[in-house]
């Protein structure tokens, strides 16, 4: 019994989707409430992980498949509050885009179920099930503007190449299982030493299928043309959300059955962060389609995460988790401006369409330039902290060459952040933009923003409750 209140949570979510599908079916034009009724259930969801399993230091379920812990629970609710803020904000764009339909948020629900079950993994088997959960209501989502070729194009793109990704993941599980014998993390750890170099083949199948997930270089093809090809509220969720999730599965992967073998997996990682940071950095300049630069920003903060994971030490793994949880703050923020990017109910989203932002949208174009020299990592602001904490991290293990390599793409990739900066200050203004945004998107622009201009007044805060996570 004990052990059903431990995934109450994600029982709980299972239901609730069965129960919408149901609801969706019988009921005509029920759109609205069905997305409503979505976003009771995440913040039911987060409130239950809350009560039920955050004071849990660790505890084992069903034969040691399932691991409740810290990490867990913390990202677990970051999921889940992401996962909210995406569809409140997404309401609006649907609907004027005429695509507010009852599958939409029942996709969003179905694959924050697959990332919770991949999250507390601690299997092989349930890790994979949680992953394909996941990437199945992605496909869809990618093409859920069906009237737009770009859309499908980018759902078959992510599904061809996913389904290659999982090909390869799935053979390198295949590979360690037949090496060790098990599925289960745990025992993979105790039976290392007897076939340490056939298990690497394993790991390196492994790595790059989950390196493909979070569209680390050069695993990254697909995401360019998803990100623009995709509804603009899916492309949030792509860059938010899914991340977290793979973020968890990278630690728990390599920190638990393969700490032993960190001369084998370390090297893989320092190469995939060094290639995102650097690729990142020096595809974004030319590009001239924001979500497309987005798409390349995001492969460059990637490399940052993998940075912290490579240093194979606490402080690493914590550092990682603070970068992804404000990275997701900023990447909310910037979207939301992306949103508001509206005229006469047609959105736009080339970089040229920020021209002279600031003489129109004085306080959207402050908060897109707050946002922007957060994601530069300009001091104050919170995305300076978070790439201080990873630099720290690095040092602290000597890895010096990782650092400089790390501040160089910084400084390169500052200069198509100051790009846009410079088009919406000082560039010819274009004709204004609607101003009937949703209270939620007002909303979600103003608490993202201030929460990066003021986070330097209590840095603590986010450092004392990640600090609670111990994996090694």
């Amino acid at each position: 019994m004990t052990n059903l209140t431990l995934v109450f949570p994600e029982i709980f979510l299972s239901l609730s989707i069965m129960f919408l599908l149901i609801l969706g079916v019988f009921k005509k034009n029920s759109s609205k409430l069905i997305q409503n009724i979505s976003l009771i259930i995440l913040l039911i969801t987060s409130v239950i992980t809350l009560n039920e399993t955050l004071g849990i230091q660790e505890i084992l379920l069903f034969n040691s498949s399932v691991i409740i812990d810290y990490l867990s629970s913390f990202m677990k609710i970051v999921t889940l509050l992401a996962a909210f803020l995406v569809l409140v904000i997404s309401s609006n764009y649907l609907k004027i885009l005429k695509i507010f339909k009852i599958e939409y948020p029942i996709l969003i629900l179905s694959s924050v179920l697959g990332m919770m079950i991949m999250i507390s993994s601690n299997d092989l088997i349930v890790f994979y099930m949680g992953l394909e959960l996941q990437s199945l209501a992605l496909y869809v989502l990618a093409t859920f503007n069906r009237d737009q070729l770009k859309s499908s194009e980018a759902g078959l793109k992510y599904f061809v190449l996913s389904a290659l990704s999982s090909g390869l993941l799935l053979y390198g599980c295949s590979l360690i299982y037949g090496f060790t014998g098990s599925t289960n993390f745990n025992i993979i750890a105790n039976q290392l030493n007897s076939n340490e170099y056939a298990i690497t083949f394993g790991i390196v199948f492994i790595l790059v299928g989950l390196a493909f997930k979070i569209s680390a270089v050069p695993f990254h093809m697909w995401a360019p043309d998803v990100y623009e090809g995709s509804p603009t509220s899916v492309t949030l969720f792509f860059t938010m959300v899914p991340k977290i999730a793979a973020l968890t599965v990278f630690i728990r992967f390599l920190y638990v059955p393969f700490l032993n073998l960190i001369d084998q997996w370390q090297m893989i990682l320092i190469f995939l962060s060094i290639a995102s940071m650097l690729f990142g950095a020096i595809a974004a300049i030319g590009q001239t389609n924001l979500k497309r630069l987005i798409a390349y920003s995001s492969i460059g903060h990637v490399g940052y995460t993998l940075a912290g994971l490579a240093t194979g030490s606490n402080d690493g793994i914590q550092s990682s988790v603070i970068y992804i949880t404000i990275y997701i703050l900023m990447n909310l923020g910037l979207f939301s401006c992306l949103l508001m990017m509206k005229r006469n109910n047609k959105y736009f989203e080339d970089i040229e369409d920020l021209s002279g932002l600031s003489k129109n949208h004085p306080l959207i174009s402050l908060s897109l330039l707050v946002i922007l020299f957060s994601l530069a990592g300009i001091p104050p602001l919170a995305g300076f902290f978070a790439k201080f904490y990873i630099f720290k991290s690095v040092l602290e293990q000597s890895m010096y060459f990782l650092a400089i390599v790390g501040l160089l793409s910084t400084v390169v990739a500052a200069f198509y952040y100051l790009r846009i900066i410079k088009i919406m200050y000082f560039d010819k203004e274009k004709e204004k933009y609607d101003t009937d945004h949703g209270l939620w998107l007002k909303f979600s622009l103003m608490f993202s923003t201030l929460l990066i201009l003021i986070y330097f007044i209590f840095p603590s805060q986010l450092i004392e409750v990640v600090s609670r996570i111990n994996i090694i």
